[in-house]
């Protein structure tokens, strides 16, 4: 059996991390190896194919890092265990572990030579040019014997997580599934100027929260600019390190609250539902659905999850003058029940819009950041005129004023 076959036959065999065969790269690897032994057209269909998918994902220098890296992602017996600290598993498992880990690491040594000499038609394509991948170096967590990479591997897992949750840090529920975000948002604490009493209330109950602490799930609300949704993007950017993964439920999808939940209850990552924009009409169902879930539903929110919301509204709820007439008997606690829902959330957090001299204050922090301190007279006289011309002043004002001007400043206009 030459050594083309023994690998086909070892990737077909691979078991824990058997999932490594769905992701595109060894999947199109694998037909490769497979179609070695048979007509030569199938073959390069196969190899073109094959480096297609590995240029595509910028791997056609380092083979063994791509095909290594899947190993690192992938969510499977071992790395679920592992995750979550769990260090005495099994000795048949172990030993699959460190046969495919093996089987991974030879597949990744695999030359494009070798792959042409171990068809039975290397000559007749020899003059055909094929293109060539080159095989690098493996993840750093995959070299050394099989025994430290084993070790290495676990140790990745248990300060990543798994899956998905350790190549992303950010997702979103759609369509009855929780999809990774590719490009998150890259809002840190730092690019936040003001709300400090605030921001630090959000801080800590998030610290709370990835040490295991109580924490409460936790409502952001007040006017609109201040950054609300910002601190929340910028907390998963800061604690993400530590285990933090956002997943933003659209409102209208609050009744999947248990079907999510599920699938993330097992993970041993902290969640943080992340609810933007959160308001109600009377008329809303989601809003029953979000007081259940935030307190008093069968379906419990797990420990390992938190709700963050943002609203423009204290109450959430719409209310008219209307609502308070009519005819119902108990228009009291048809009133309370409305306003009950806020209270659910543990911690509210409120943002409000800064007067003259803190929004100013915002600016010059902005401007000293962006290292346009020498301009600081022009710079407050543009930003009071542009935040007149909006029609009031917040943060997210003097962030895009800020932005304008040092686009006019660097082109030599004046501010």
């Amino acid at each position: 059996m030459n050594k083309i076959k023994e690998a086909s036959l070892k990737m077909a065999s691979l078991s824990i991390y058997k999932g490594i065969l769905n992701r595109t790269v060894p999947k199109a690897f694998y037909e490769l190896l497979r179609s070695a032994d048979g007509p030569a057209e199938p073959f390069l269909r196969a190899w073109g194919e094959f480096f297609r998918v590995l240029c595509e994902r910028g791997f056609s220098e380092n083979l063994a890092e791509c095909l290594t890296q899947t190993a690192l992602f992938d969510e499977n017996a071992f790395s679920l265990a592992a995750a979550a600290g769990k260090t005495e598993l099994s000795p048949a498992l172990m030993a699959a572990v460190r046969r495919d880990l093996q089987t991974i690491l030879e597949l990744s040594s695999i030359t494009p030579e070798e792959m042409l000499d171990g068809s039975p038609f290397a000559q007749e394509l020899a003059g055909l040019g094929l293109p060539c991948w080159k095989n690098g170096e493996p993840t750093e967590q995959m070299r050394g014997n099989i025994e430290e990479c084993v070790s290495r591997m676990a140790e990745y897992y248990r300060g990543h997580g798994c899956g998905m949750y350790a190549r992303y840090r950010a997702f979103i529920w759609r369509g009855g599934k929780i999809e990774p975000v590719e490009h998150p948002d890259s809002t840190k604490l730092d690019d936040l100027k003001g709300y400090d009493v605030q921001r630090k209330l959000a801080i800590d109950n998030t610290l709370a929260f990835l040490q295991g602490l109580p924490a409460n799930n936790c409502l952001l609300y007040g006017d609109r600019g201040t950054g609300k949704s910002s601190t929340v993007k910028a907390l998963l950017n800061e604690f993400y390190p530590k285990g933090l993964r956002v997943i933003e439920m659209p409102k209208e999808s609050l009744m999947d609250f248990p079907t999510l939940v599920d699938q993330i209850a097992p993970l041993p990552m902290k969640f943080v539902i992340f609810i933007d924009d959160l308001s109600f009409s009377r008329q809303d169902d989601t809003y029953a659905a979000l007081k259940a879930v935030l307190e008093g539903g069968l379906a419990a929110r797990p420990e390992n999850t938190l709700i963050y919301a943002t609203s423009n509204r204290r109450h959430l709820l719409r209310e008219s003058f209307s609502d308070r007439d009519g005819d119902e008997i108990h228009l009291g606690d048809t009133i309370q029940e409305s306003l009950s829902l806020a209270d659910r959330f543990g911690l509210s957090i409120r943002f409000s819009l800064p007067d003259k001299a803190r929004y100013l204050e915002i600016v010059r922090q902005l401007a000293y950041q962006r290292g346009l301190e020498e301009h600081m007279p022009e710079l407050e006289a543009g930003a009071e005129r542009w935040a007149t011309e909006r029609g009031g002043r917040s943060p997210r004002c003097a962030r895009q004023f800020i932005r304008a001007a040092e686009a006019k400043i660097k082109r030599g206009q004046p501010v």
